[in-house]
């Protein structure tokens, strides 16, 4: 499994007045996609925070195409696209319900770091999961 696919719902509270999504909205579900990603080849967040680790947002890019809209069925496309020493970058398309019409494209990076906040290798558990689930090699 290189990438993963989430489907969602748009709600009238993700739309302004004129029934069309808000642009931040893209970013949280770009998180939902990448959330889901790691969960879905074993990683699970809440248990990564436990063992001391996040991975905070460094950076975020995101091109809107063309616009999503109250009660319309999405797409949340995510891929890994690397890993490196103490981070990694998520890519995200999200498309309309039959994948016919891309909406959003964007990225998101983001740093290993410890409970001090330091920023620090990526564990090897989470390496191994992502050699043996998505066969990316550090």
């Amino acid at each position: 499994m290189n990438r993963n696919q989430v489907r969602i719902r748009v709600i009238y509270a993700d739309t302004d007045a004129m029934g069309i999504v808000y642009h931040t909205n893209y970013i949280k579900w770009f998180e939902i996609g990448r959330t889901e990603l790691l969960r879905d080849i074993g990683i699970v967040y809440s248990e990564m925070e436990a063992q001391g680790y996040n991975l905070p947002l460094t950076e975020v890019y995101c091109n809107y195409l063309s616009p999503a809209r109250y009660d319309q069925i999405i797409v949340v496309e995510t891929e890994l696209e690397y890993l490196k020493r103490a981070s990694m970058k998520f890519s995200y398309t999200i498309w309309d319900e039959d994948r016919e019409k891309a909406l959003v494209e964007g990225f998101t990076i983001h740093a290993c770091i410890n409970r001090s906040g330091k920023i620090v290798r990526i564990p090897p558990f989470i390496i191994k999961r992502i050699e043996e689930q998505l066969h990316i090699k550090f």
